[in-house]
C-alpha cells in the first residue's frame, strides 16, 4: 500500500517454499512481502496487545525474565516450549518469586494459550533483551507499552 512518497526497505530470508507460496498467491514474491510484512507486523502487535491482558503485570515480567539468555529458533515457538521455558526459570531460579507471580497462575494461564498466541509471546519476551531500551528499569514501561 504506497500511499507516496518512499517506504523503508527490508531484507527478509525466505525458504524456497515461502518463496514460491508468495508468488503463488500475490504473482511476485515482492508484492507478497510488501502486503504481507505490513500486514504482520499489525497483527503481532494487535495480538500482543490482547494476550497481555490475560497476564498480571508481575507474571509478564517473569516470562521476560524467563527469555534472558535465549535465542529463539522457529522450532521452538510452540506452547510447550514457552510453557518449559517458564517453568524452568521458575524451578531453577525462582523468577516468578522476584517478580510476585504464582507459578501456578502464571502455568495456567500460559496453557490456555495456542501455538500462534505462545509463539507471539515468546517473540515479545525474547524482543525486550535485544532492544536498545533493555534494561531493569525499563521493563515496567515495556511490559505496559501496546
Amino acid at each position: 500500500m504506497r500511499t507516496g512518497g518512499t517506504m523503508p526497505q527490508v531484507a527478509a530470508r525466505i525458504n524456497e517454499e515461502q518463496e514460491r507460496w508468495l508468488k503463488d498467491y500475490f504473482r511476485t514474491k515482492s508484492a507478497g512481502a510488501e502486503f504481507i510484512l505490513p500486514w504482520a507486523v499489525d497483527t503481532f502487535f494487535r495480538a500482543i496487545t490482547s494476550i497481555k491482558q490475560i497476564f498480571s503485570a508481575s507474571e509478564l515480567k517473569t516470562i521476560v525474565e524467563a527469555h534472558k539468555d535465549m535465542k529463539l529458533m522457529p522450532d521452538h515457538t510452540r506452547l510447550s516450549y514457552l510453557l518449559l521455558c517458564v517453568t524452568d526459570a521458575c524451578d531453577m531460579n525462582n523468577v516468578h518469586l522476584r517478580h510476585g507471580a504464582s507459578k501456578s497462575s502464571l502455568e495456567s494461564k500460559i496453557k490456555t494459550l495456542d501455538d500462534t498466541q505462545a509463539t507471539a509471546l515468546m517473540v515479545w519476551a525474547s524482543a525486550f533483551w535485544v532492544s536498545r531500551n533493555c534494561s531493569a528499569e525499563n521493563l515496567d514501561d515495556y511490559i505496559k507499552a501496546y
